[in-house]
């Protein structure tokens, strides 16, 4: 198999790159090599190895060791090396000469940017000024108007990473994840404390520490391996799928979309994943029996197309009574099913099949 690699890196050298192939996405494709990545997973990866990636051909072989991934991207080739995102070594033949990158080094840049879920966190009470004027309030829905034909007033916002990304789990080990070492972590990314910085650091701490509500599971991923293996192991399946909402344009208001069909996804148990404010890609996962997800197509009022990921919660009994979705939908808790669709920047798992 060393030989048949060697020659293959050989071959392809004719051509020069500029790029290295993404830990992340050698990790997704030996894991998930049929799965789809969905893009509230892709906008946490750096944008030039994707436009890398979808360019060119991989081919992937597997070994004790983890694998080797070549590429052929736009006029080059990379050889990755180790353990599917983790470490490893990457060589990169391109413009001025070869590159190699042994893993991150120094500190990452720190980039919070993503606004805390709390609209999707179940134990939260709702305030005045987010029922008025946060945009994911109008994402809640009783599931009677789950049909098609239905008509709905809807914004979808997309929350761009901002440069945050993922870490490999290796280099997300490596940092305290824990409020009782905030002051570490704000030295770590040289945040100063007391300032917003280290508010949303704290705040994203105190998040993820809280209990879970009653009947779920809740994780906060620090890599993109560390999600993939939580919802594989709270979906009882290594045969899993990931999906997210998709709108056609970047920005759209709020206005009225037409139902045009319903999907039900495999399965009554699902996880999903919020973004979370961070300093690097961190999401906020809870596993549920209780709850079914859907692909929803619908039409907007401007003729824009999406295909909304839509989750209905069957049993809200734990849910805090002053939950956001019981102040706009005027239900209370346990009363009936409570459905909202996601945001493009959050993500579904549950079974293929």
């Amino acid at each position: 198999m060393d030989r048949f690699l060697c020659l293959l890196s050989f071959l392809l050298l004719v051509t020069v790159s500029h790029a290295a192939l993404s830990p992340q996405l050698v990790y997704w494709h030996s894991v998930l090599p049929n799965t789809p990545m969905p893009s509230a997973i892709s906008d946490f990866i750096d944008p030039d190895v994707l436009a890398e990636e979808k360019s060119g051909v991989n081919v992937y072989v597997k070994g004790k060791s983890g694998g080797t991934t070549v590429n052929v991207g736009h006029g080059g080739v990379h050889v990755g090396t180790g353990k599917p995102g983790g470490g490893g070594t990457n060589v990169n033949v391109g413009h001025g000469g070869v590159h190699v990158n042994t893993g991150h080094k120094g500190k990452p840049r720190v980039v919070v940017t993503v606004p805390s879920s709390k609209d999707f966190i179940y134990n939260y009470a709702a305030t005045e000024t987010q029922i008025h004027d946060d945009p994911n309030v109008a994402l809640f829905f009783l599931d009677k108007e789950l049909r098609s034909g239905a008509k709905m007033n809807l914004h979808f916002t997309k929350t761009t990473s901002g440069g945050a990304s993922f870490l490999t789990q290796k280099e997300a080990d490596a940092i305290p994840f824990s409020s009782a070492k905030l002051p570490e972590i704000l030295d770590h990314f040289s945040v100063k404390p007391g300032s917003a910085e280290a508010e949303e650091l704290k705040t994203t701490l105190q998040e993820c520490e809280e209990p879970a509500v009653k009947g779920e599971r809740k994780y906060c991923a620090t890599s993109l391996e560390s999600m993939v293996e939580f919802s594989m192991s709270s979906l009882g399946t290594r045969d899993v799928t990931a999906v997210s909402t998709t709108v056609a344009k970047a920005v759209t208001p709020l206005q009225q979309y037409t139902v045009t069909g319903v999907k039900a996804l495999v399965g009554d148990r699902l996880v999903a994943c919020h973004p979370e404010a961070y300093a690097y890609a961190v999401f906020y996962c809870h596993a549920t029996a209780t709850s079914k997800a859907y692909t929803v197509g619908l039409l907007g009022a401007d003729g824009v197309r999406a295909e909304a990921v839509a989750v209905c919660h069957t049993d809200t009994r734990a849910w805090n009574p002053n939950h956001v979705a019981f102040k706009v939908l005027k239900v209370k808790p346990g009363s009936v099913p409570v459905c909202h669709f996601l945001p493009e920047d959050h993500v579904v798992w549950s079974r293929s099949g």
